[in-house]
């Protein structure tokens, strides 16, 4: 029971601390005869990858992988992939001062309070290094999601930093890997910069919103009641560090609609013989009931400002005591920016996952054919 693993059929297993040797992932359950090397996944990590910019912690880490098993002459063969990524940049002296405080912000006190013991160099288990292990297993679900689904993509950015959201009218996909921000909205991107540089000079952080949108999802993929697309969805992007809180589709905005405004009326289009449903609208994000519909699928998680700051704030030490805490060392200033790639590979395990499931039950394709008998 001790919940390091996610996913039913592509099951991935994430191992490792911040301050360790190494961390990685087990990936259970890829079919095999995947083409799979370091090098398709690499440049995954490479997009997660720490100090490659000054709006990202400075600790270097090459986060190069290695694969230990379950691939032979570049091919998946079915059984366990071990995939590890080795610690080269670690400083944990910058955590001495508070081995026996409790940071705010951080999971710390709640570590010790459920184990008694905690590691304080990064945070241990609870430290975002460990979503490398994640965009690792995310690569490997990307190969098996091509080989599959040819038409299936995911795209991850950044819709808001700290107040400042990005201006729909602006959005083009492809400024997104454009600028260290992940914002597909250049004029904000520009701001953001000149906001996170005051923050990160000041020692002070901020959130984001991130959006991942999956397109040419199979229509179906989903189970009711207890195995919905849209929960385990959900499920992956709360499992994130620093994650807060996560939407589907208008998501907390559905609120305010009326019915008739929320309602995505459907027709049918294309020509005779190859019509096909479509809907007039996405509020739904992709998924009724549970199921993927064919749109869009369309997930936004926000993330809290990062809680290693320089200001001093108060907390207590394992006596009781109270201190004023300043945490020292390499952080991100918005770890909004790192968590783009970790959605996307969130996204990709799941989709995986919902579709060797669906393929068990129900085979290749759409069952219900819409149309003339």
């Amino acid at each position: 029971m001790s919940f390091n693993s996610f996913g039913r059929v592509f099951r991935v297993t994430t191992w490792g601390e911040s301050h360790g040797p190494a961390l990685g992932a087990t990936v259970d359950g890829c079919p095999p005869g995947v083409a799979l090397d370091e090098g398709a996944i690499q440049p995954w990590l490479d997009r997660r990858r720490p100090g490659q910019n000054r709006y990202t912690t400075q600790r270097r880490e090459p986060d190069a992988v290695e694969i230990l098993s379950g691939v032979y002459e570049g091919c998946t063969t079915g059984t366990p992939i071990q995939l590890m990524i080795r610690n080269t940049d670690q400083r944990s002296k910058d955590y001495g001062d508070i081995a026996d405080s409790f940071r705010p912000g951080h999971a710390d006190l709640a570590y010790f309070q459920k184990y008694g013991l905690r590691d304080p160099r990064g945070g241990g288990r609870s430290s975002a290094r460990e979503t490398a292990a994640r965009v690792a297993a995310g690569a490997v679900a990307r190969a098996v999601l091509d080989d599959l689904v040819p038409g299936l993509t995911m795209q991850g950015y950044m819709v808001q930093m700290g107040p400042h959201r990005v201006d729909p009218a602006r959005l083009d996909p492809a400024e997104v890997d454009r600028n260290p921000f992940w914002c597909p909205d250049p004029v904000a991107a520009e701001a953001w910069a000149r906001e996170l540089d005051a923050l990160r000079k000041a020692g002070n952080s901020v959130g984001a919103v991130i959006e991942v949108v999956a397109r040419g999802v199979p229509a179906g993929l989903g189970a009711p009641v207890y195995g919905k697309l849209d929960a385990d969805l959900a499920a992956a992007m709360m499992s994130i560090n620093a994650v807060k809180g996560v939407e589907i589709g208008a998501g907390f905005g559905a609120a305010s609609l009326t019915g008739v405004e929320n309602a995505d009326e459907i027709h049918m289009s294309g020509e005779e013989g190859g019509e096909r449903p479509v809907y007039a609208s996405n509020h739904a994000g992709g998924v009724l009931g549970g199921l993927a519909t064919g749109q869009d699928l369309v997930v936004r998680f926000a993330v809290k400002p990062t809680s290693s700051i320089l200001t001093p704030r108060a907390s207590i030490t394992r006596t009781g005591d109270a201190v004023d805490l300043v945490t020292k060392g390499r952080h991100d200033p918005c770890v909004g920016i790192r968590a783009v790639p970790v959605g996307e590979a969130m996204m990709a395990c799941v989709l995986l996952d919902h579709l060797l499931l669906h393929r068990a039950q129900c085979g290749e394709g759409v069952r219900g054919v819409i149309g003339p008998a």
